[in-house]
């Protein structure tokens, strides 16, 4: 049976998406002339700044459109749903946000944006401009400690991009940017669990099956598999399964400071979120270990899968001083 959807033709649904979204935040958002896949913060690219690239898939909005505006992103490079960018329009970014100072590319970790990536970043270079890349690896459950550069990047971007962004923004150098786009990497953990699947819309049929009585630990945010299906428990217990593992690899001590990303996957509701967020809130007091910031809500979704992520971001002077940075982009704000 197919979903529902608020779409006309499914392979327009992107275009006719970023359509919509450069209507509404005309401000903060336009897109390369020629290159409608591009979309460039209107405030942030300058003379002497390192530019900062994101990008990836369509289907996890705010991600990656979100996060383009001043103090943040000056560009990013957008996807057909769950799809890398093609390299041209990532080149076209990494033009259109060249101040002769470098430019940063970021997103996460899959093998068709790996690709696509450095294709772009190789084509920059015959134009002059040097790029580098972070990746982001936050999510716990894609991979064992030991093999962390194998993990797939997830809502954890949220922290991650809003360090690089803040360096970039206060025109450190391209070295410290790519050093503290690292640290937040390393610094950033996250993990998710889904109750139902989503749908592409294409097809409009969910892409993996659960019961109606079950739970996915770890998945993906594009249905990939977890580590563990479980039947389905309670929002403490739920919550406390996710801690368990993003403590246990964190170690944090009595004392440390983080800041939380309760973030939903598309359908679950704010009800719910902050009925875990209460929970991450109680199992942090119980170990010492102080909220400097938090936000509940839609960040990094998968179109209207139900389920939710939770992030832990480690925070030490330096990456709290980029956390609190200011930045106005089209769907957050911060400072």
């Amino acid at each position: 049976m197919q979903t529902k959807k608020i779409i006309n033709d499914g392979n327009r649904a992107v275009d006719e998406m970023l359509e919509g979204i450069l209507a509404a935040h005309p401000r903060h958002l336009k897109s390369v002339e020629g290159s409608p896949r591009s979309i460039v913060a209107r405030d942030g690219p300058r003379q002497g700044k390192v530019g900062l690239v994101i990008g990836g898939g369509s289907g996890h909005e705010p991600s990656f459109l979100g996060f383009v505006g001043k103090g943040l992103a000056d560009a990013a490079a957008i996807g057909n749903v769950f799809a890398s960018p093609p390299p041209d329009p990532i080149l076209e970014c990494a033009k259109a946000v060249s101040g002769g100072a470098g430019v940063l590319f970021m997103y996460g970790n899959y093998a068709g944006d790996v690709m696509n990536f450095d294709m772009a970043a190789e084509m920059a270079a015959m134009d002059d401009i040097e790029v580098r890349t972070v990746l982001s690896t936050d999510d716990v459950a894609s991979a064992p400690r030991d093999q962390r550069h194998k993990r797939r990047g997830v809502a954890g971007n949220f922290f991650i991009f809003k360090a690089a962004g803040a360096a970039c923004d206060r025109m450190l150098s391209f070295d410290e940017c790519e050093r503290i786009a690292g640290k937040a990497n390393d610094h950033t953990f996250t993990m998710g669990v889904a109750l139902s699947p989503c749908s592409l819309p294409q097809t409009r049929r969910p892409n993996f099956e659960i019961g109606p009585d079950e739970m996915e630990i770890g998945m993906g945010i594009h249905g990939e598999p977890g580590i563990a299906r479980e039947k389905l428990k309670t929002a403490d217990e739920i919550t406390n399964e996710m801690l368990d593992r993003i403590l246990d690899e964190m170690a944090p001590a009595r004392g440390d400071k983080v800041a939380v990303l309760v973030n939903s996957l598309g359908s679950t509701p704010l009800m719910e979120l902050y009925i875990m967020n209460r929970r991450v809130k109680q199992r942090l007091d119980e170990i010492g270990v102080s909220i400097h910031a938090s936000w509940v809500g839609n960040y990094c979704t998968s179109l209207e899968m139900a389920g939710a992520s939770i992030t832990l971001h480690r925070l030490d002077g330096e990456l709290q001083t980029m956390l609190d940075h200011p930045c106005d982009c089209a769907m957050f704000r911060a400072g």
